[in-house]
């Protein structure tokens, strides 16, 4: 990803990167993102980069042996310190949609900015709000007090975060909207097609905040933008 792509991506919200990916491909049904209503730390925070995956499971405690167990989460460290930069923390709580382990804290949220991960998008649950490290956004299914009996279930795996499947290394933006995986192939194009989309919406925007707006001026702009979109 191109430090320009980066640094307007981290600019926009998700909706905007939504359209712009229409803009991309030509065509309406873009279909890689979250559904429902997720919550997020920072209100104003975006997350982008490269997911790097894994699932957890806190409602009952794990059955395997204590090293087993104690090794597969110093694993998930290792590999969120090695991700691919900027990385996203992307893990799915397996107890969805009852998850009451909040992993995401004061300490997650200090050792994974410390590694260089740019934020967290997750289906489970967050709590410690007023000490979560600064400028790291979690971008969560739900807020909650306990731990729990939380633990690393798997590593590098596709997962699951409100009907969007995330596999390692794709390449995530979320916000307070949700999350969206974008594809690939749009990659070299969605720079322009987020500036021509912002254009677009110009062509109604502009007018609509001038003295005197009425259904002509309306109309007249409504032409012109039905004209330049998707």
């Amino acid at each position: 990803m191109q430090a320009s792509l980066h640094k307007l991506l981290t600019s926009v919200d998700t909706p905007t990167v939504c359209n712009a990916i229409e803009v991309a491909q030509g065509k309406r049904g873009f279909n890689d993102f979250t559904r429902g209503t997720m919550l997020i730390n920072e209100p104003t925070g975006v997350v982008v980069g490269y997911a790097s995956t894994a699932k957890i499971a806190a409602v009952a405690p794990p059955s395997e042996p204590p090293e087993t167990v104690r090794a597969r989460r110093m694993a998930y460290y290792k590999q969120m310190s090695e991700a691919r930069q900027p990385a996203v923390c992307v893990i799915e709580d397996e107890d969805f949609p009852n998850a009451i382990g909040a992993y995401w804290g004061e300490v997650n949220t200090t050792i994974h900015k410390g590694f260089g991960v740019a934020g967290t998008l997750t289906n489970g649950a967050m709590r410690d709000l007023g000490d979560m490290a600064p400028d790291y956004p979690v971008v969560a299914g739900s807020i909650g007090p306990s731990h729990g009996f939380v633990h690393v279930t798997e590593l590098n795996t596709p997962v699951q975060i409100f009907g969007l499947t995330v596999n390692s290394g794709d390449l995530v933006h979320a916000d307070r909207h949700g999350a969206i995986v974008i594809p690939p192939e749009v990659i070299p194009d969605l720079e322009s097609a987020i500036y021509k989309m912002q254009e677009t919406e110009r062509l109604v925007l502009d007018p609509a905040r001038e003295p005197g707006f009425d259904f002509a001026a309306f109309e007249a702009a409504w032409d012109a933008f039905e004209k330049a979109r998707t």
